[in-house]
């Protein structure tokens, strides 16, 4: 991932050069390929690149457009020769990604971020009418952050040389923390108030010192693909898929593929590996990386894992787990810019770097997505509220006995959770026990922000469409979330076939039985790979799962995390958690007694990144206190009417 940022007086005063210098000195591990600098008097243009395909290698950027547009851009274009069509020009392989952006821009201004398929963002400089634009993809894979002030507006594609030099102490915002601990955060808010990202499908559009927001993407409930057989579905599906990986196959370097033995993974190694054998691609070299350990439960990944890689006639990179330090306690020095890291462990970070570099890898293929998108969970809900508002009651009641059977429950508990996706939100809320509060966070924090209705994921209603058409835009949605969360690794590019937008439109388009069948989970794919992916890994039903490390974790770590609770609590002196309860939790989850262990760690992530940051002076602390006493003053007056 390259690096583009910026600088914009906006009262016109000279670009802080030094401010400029820091921005890319910092950002320099995300662009280790130069650097070029563009100033045009209050304005100022960044660009470090990362080149990871050969056309990248032949851009020279700040790019100045025909018309005079200076575009700074980040990213893989996937439809380079449907573009150029478009375009009126013969697709030429010397053609760079960012002068037929630029050309396309010209031609439709704003409204060519529709037509750009891909993982990108840019930023675009319009000298004639003094605007700028900024832009991400449909799913926000690459990112911008901005940091707006009445006299400056500063913006980069990551985040922690903006937070380290935005030259002000941020609050921490609770919008962001709500979002956090119910595992779905918004993808345009991060934890440093003001700063702000770019939304997903969306650009920015700053004018007059006025910052305005605008979506040109979003799910199309008004696209559907029938078809009379499964075959037809199943051979779309094979097409979307394999263009999705031949996409990011593009490269100019080795590509490293995840693979951990699961349905998503497998899939993606096996349909490369097709791809190279039959029609090539633009990498010298597809390898794998693989993690397991024997010591968890359904602990099984290795003789799957294997599997593929005999099929593929090598071997690959593997790690066990094990042999590496068991902790809660992040082991490693670097800044953390934003929570959510427990246990890196400083050796097996070199150990992956010592591999990264000795195979001259850029690219990194990731199976996240797979799950989401085809169906990996098997909750037969949104298909049985289609029959309802359809008023399908006999093919409703025939479905939900089948669903019966295969999920050994009763059908009238399937009924009624098929029935509250029709109900309000909060109504759900109360009835869901996904979305009961941990009883450690402070309950006037919880209820402001609606932490209760958060844990539901996405609550847009999407006007009229369907539940299931509803549950695929909310699953585009937590996808975002995570793309969003996903930590920034330096010299390292991330690629997600499943998050491919082709293929993302086709599956929410289809009938969900396709994608969910009683007693079919994942259907569609294992169909459609049959002969691509070996039989083992298509008929596999279990996954290993890691709930066993983390709670050694806790045996290993429990004089540290004693420790913890002697000093006050950054999260308890901002009104998040109440501190006794807090400990409590800890005392149980050590005993074996931990139902929201997932959260109970995000927390502790969160209680150890505000200390760090804190002591970085990024955050102000000592605002907390006050912070606290305004609002149990403000809860008074509510409660009694006087102070």
């Amino acid at each position: 991932m390259s690096v583009q940022a910026g600088i914009w007086q906006l009262d016109g005063a000279p670009v802080d050069r030094a401010l400029l210098e820091r921005l890319s000195q910092d950002a320099g591990q995300f662009g280790p390929d130069g650097e070029t600098i563009r100033v045009d008097g209050p304005m100022a243009m960044l660009h470090r690149p990362f080149h990871t395909t050969q056309e990248a290698r032949l851009e020279r950027q700040p790019y100045v457009t025909a018309r005079g547009s200076v575009i700074t851009w980040d990213g893989r274009l996937d439809n380079r020769d449907e573009l150029a069509s478009r375009l009126g020009k013969s697709p030429r392989a010397e053609w760079t990604d960012v002068a037929l952006v630029g050309e396309a821009f010209d031609k439709w201004a704003t409204e060519c971020f529709s037509r750009l398929l891909g993982d990108w963002a840019l930023c675009v400089w319009n000298l004639h009418d003094r605007t700028l634009t900024l832009a991400v993809d449909y799913i926000a894979v690459r990112h911008v952050y901005y940091h707006s002030s009445p006299t400056r507006l500063i913006w980069c594609s990551h985040l922690a040389p903006l937070a380290l030099n935005a030259g002000e102490r941020f609050t921490v915002d609770d919008e962001y923390v709500a979002g956090y601990m119910a595992l779905n955060q918004e993808p345009d808010y991060t934890p440093y108030k003001p700063i702000r990202a770019v939304a997903p499908g969306h650009f920015i559009r700053v004018c007059n010192g006025s910052v305005s927001s605008h979506a040109y993407w979003s799910p199309n409930p008004k696209v559907r693909i029938h078809y009379k057989t499964d075959a037809d579905y199943e051979e779309h599906f094979r097409h979307v898929f394999r263009q999705a990986v031949r996409r990011r196959l593009r490269s100019n370097a080795p590509v490293l593929a995840e693979l951990s033995g699961g349905l998503d993974s497998s899939s993606i190694v096996c349909m490369a590996d097709d791809i190279l054998n039959h029609e090539g691609a633009q990498t010298p070299r597809l390898d794998t990386l693989s993690y397991y350990d024997l010591s968890e439960p359904q602990g099984d990944d290795l003789p799957f894992l294997i599997k593929v890689q005999e099929k593929r006639g090598r071997k690959g990179h593997t790690f066990d787990v094990q042999k590496y330090p068991n902790s809660l306690f992040p082991q490693l020095a670097s800044f953390q810019v934003t929570p959510g890291g427990l246990g890196g462990s400083s050796q097996a970070e070199e150990d992956y770097l010592r591999m990264w570099d000795s195979g001259g890898f850029k690219v990194l293929l990731s199976g996240i997505g797979g799950d989401e998108m085809l169906g990996g969970v098997p909750d037969p809900s949104p298909e049985l509220a289609d029959l309802i508002v359809r008023l399908r009651l006999l093919q409703f009641a025939r479905r939900t006995a089948e669903w019966s059977l295969v999920k050994r429950q009763p059908w009238i508990r399937l009924a009624f959770q098929a029935a509250s996706l029709l109900a309000p939100a909060k109504l759900q809320a109360r009835f869901s026990k996904l979305c009961e509060v941990a009883p450690w966070m402070e309950p006037r924090f919880a209820k402001r922000v609606g932490l209760s209705v958060r844990h539901l994921g996405s609550t847009e209603r999407f006007g009229f469409w369907l539940p299931s058409r509803q549950q695929c835009a909310q699953t585009i949605a937590l996808m975002s979330w995570q793309m969003a969360a996903t930590r920034e690794a330096g010299g390292e590019e991330r690629r997600y076939p499943y998050l491919d937008q082709n293929l993302v439109e086709f599956l929410i388009a289809i009938p969900r039985e396709q994608l969910l069948r009683p007693g079919e989970r994942r259907s569609l794919m294992r169909r459609a790979l049959v002969g691509i992916v070996p039989a083992e890994i298509l008929s596999r039903r279990t996954k290993a799962t890691s709930a066993r490390r983390p709670l050694r974790a806790l045996d290993n770590d429990w004089s540290r995390l004693e420790s913890l609770f002697d000093s006050p609590l950054a999260t308890v002196r901002l009104g998040y958690f109440d501190e006794s309860r807090f400990r409590e939790a800890f005392i149980d989850a050590k005993s074996g007694k931990a139902p929201q262990l997932v959260r109970l760690l995000r927390a502790l992530s969160l209680e150890l990144w505000m200390r760090d940051v804190g002591r970085r002076g990024l955050i102000h602390l000592a605002a907390a206190d006050q912070r606290n006493r305004i609002r149990e003053v403000t809860a008074v007056v509510n409660a009694t009417g006087s102070p």
